[in-house]
């Protein structure tokens, strides 16, 4: 993946963002509050359990770099992104990836070829200018994207007894136009998204390797949390944890010894025999990075509800 861009001009702030609406003023005062741990625990096991449900197409996305080119797929076919040609295509999604600065030409031009095959995204039949044949996500793909969203809003109803997760999954084809340009643009442009802490960074650029730090993440042993470095597990087997997210053991293997050798997790007896732990600091790289998302998806949530348009008017037809 490419380094972080700065767009100011060709890609300026989008309309209604940036409100202070909101019921904390920063990750951090996120992160303080009592209920943060629990809506942790509760998008880590709920994010692990959904991807089972297409594990095909969730598999696309299954890598940091896939996952900011489906936002960026998404996002400009609502709204077009700057001054890239606005549509949903081959060409657009490879200038897309070069102009954020998130993958090559050809590697985009693969993700667009695979999302296609299996379904992902497909042709708009009607819609061809010249050799440049439109797509639009398919409605499979919408509803994984929908439920993706709705779980980051359960999270942000657990911290203050919202009711965002209802409010959304009732108008969510309304909803989501208005929403995920707004949240895509600060994905792109938030380093804290981009560059993530290095254990973070051992598994979100593998395959899989974001499930993997889920299901850690899911084991820790809530009743003994906050411990004072270390937070056991109920992870006992490396090749358990290879089954589940869909990595070949030795794959696995190799990234569990990297964070390892960092002081990221370990055993607490025997390796393979024992519970694995992780470290406070795995723990608080996690954390923070889903804090940061749950504030832009927050805030995008807030203006799509307090935006000038009404949504059951809705900015797109979804279908």
């Amino acid at each position: 993946m490419g380094q972080i861009v700065e767009f100011p001009e060709a890609f300026p702030p989008l309309a209604g963002e940036g409100t202070n609406d909101l019921p904390w003023d920063s990750v951090s005062d996120m992160i303080s509050r009592v209920a943060f741990p629990s809506a942790v625990f509760f998008l880590a096991s709920a994010m692990f359990e959904a991807h089972k449900q297409s594990p095909r197409s969730a598999a696309l996305f299954a890598t940091q770099q896939r996952w900011l080119l489906s936002h960026a797929a998404v996002a400009h076919f609502f709204r077009p992104i700057g001054d890239v040609e606005p549509g949903l295509s081959r060409r657009s999604l490879g200038l897309l990836a070069t102009f954020l600065g998130l993958a090559s030409r050809n590697t985009a031009y693969t993700f667009f070829d695979e999302s296609m095959k299996y379904g992902v995204i497909q042709a708009i039949d009607s819609q061809i200018a010249g050799h440049r044949r439109e797509a639009k996500p398919s409605l499979d793909s919408l509803s994984l994207l929908a439920l993706w969203y709705n779980l980051h809003f359960q999270a942000l109803d657990l911290l203050d007894g919202g009711q965002r997760h209802v409010q959304f999954s009732t108008q969510w084809e309304s909803l989501l136009p208005l929403i995920q340009p707004v949240v895509a643009n600060a994905l792109f442009f938030t380093p804290e998204v981009r560059t993530p802490g290095p254990l973070y960074r051992i598994f979100s650029w593998i395959d899989s390797g974001g499930w993997v730090m889920d299901r850690l993440i899911a084991g820790v042993d809530q009743q003994s949390f906050p411990g004072p470095e270390r937070y056991l597990t109920d992870v006992n087997s490396i090749a358990y944890l290879a089954r589940a997210t869909g990595l070949s053991s030795a794959h696995t293997s190799r990234k569990i010894s990297e964070a390892q050798a960092i002081g990221g997790l370990g055993w607490a007896g025997r390796p393979g025999h024992s519970p694995m732990w992780i470290s406070r600091g795995f723990y608080d790289e996690y954390a923070a990075f889903q804090a940061q998302k749950l504030l832009i998806l927050d805030g995008a949530f807030a203006n799509a509800l307090g935006s000038g348009s009404t949504v059951s008017r809705g900015a797109h037809n979804c279908e």
